[in-house]
């Protein structure tokens, strides 16, 4: 059978999509034993996880970018879930890095504005799932300051305000939430999970994966397998299995 003909008998494969939206912690997710890529690999076959993680941006810059994402016309349908994780550089402290800063009231506004759109195209709030910014530890973040010739320019309380802003905007719009901040805080020593004081390590990315899998798994565990299993395709007439 030609190709053509193949493609004209069989219907279009599109795959769910799993979007991770987020700063660098998003953004680097895909790298080694990231969580993203935990994701990836648990979900191969059932969806495509998309990394939308962009290093540096913040919730103002966020909600502006969100509707060029996804749209009605452009597969909202085959959204199976969104995570919408910022907050690590909108606290950011205002007289030391007023770049990055949003203020907290405007943090939260900035969730519940990309909260609300993504339920205006049709994506409900129990496919969405807010992360909090993990906590900050602030003596190695500062050593990373210092390397750059810079000063301290977070701190865990105010780190702390923005994560509990969040899991407010969760309760308020009807969304799931993972509330690192307080999760990683449990173990005293939450340094481990961090590579840098403010990004994630091995450790991190693990425990991310986990939480966020076990949020996810419910959600998505219904979606069926694409494709057969090699085994059960007719090899002696593979288009009955495949088209």
């Amino acid at each position: 059978m030609a190709l053509a003909e193949a493609g004209a008998r069989g219907r279009l494969l599109r795959w769910p999509r799993v979007l991770l939206f987020g700063d660098s912690i998003t953004e680097y997710s895909f790298q080694e034993n990231g969580w993203g890529a935990y994701l990836a690999e648990r979900l191969v076959r059932k969806c495509d996880v998309v990394n939308r993680g962009l290093s540096g941006y913040n919730t103002r810059w966020a909600k502006l970018i969100l509707p060029r994402l996804i749209t009605e016309s452009t597969g909202a349908d085959s959204i199976a879930a969104v995570t919408i994780f910022f907050g690590a550089n909108d606290s950011a402290l205002k007289e030391l890095n007023p770049k990055q800063h949003v203020p907290l009231e405007e943090y939260a506004a900035n969730l519940k504005s990309m909260v609300q759109y993504l339920k205006s195209v049709d994506i409900t709030a129990d496919k969405i799932i807010l992360i909090t910014p993990p906590p900050l530890q602030e003596s190695a973040w500062e050593k990373a300051c210092l390397a750059k010739g810079d000063k301290l320019n977070r701190c865990n309380a105010t780190t702390g305000q923005y994560a509990q802003a969040c899991v407010q905007v969760a309760k308020e719009c009807g969304t799931d939430v993972l509330d690192l901040w307080s999760l990683m805080q449990k173990n005293q020593d939450f340094s481990s999970y961090l590579s840098d004081g403010l990004h994630l390590s091995a450790k991190g990315n693990s425990f991310v994966a986990g939480q966020l899998w076990s949020r996810l798994d419910h959600k998505l565990s219904a979606l069926p397998s694409l494709l057969p299993y090699w085994r059960d395709v007719d090899h002696t007439n593979p288009e009955a299995s495949l088209l």
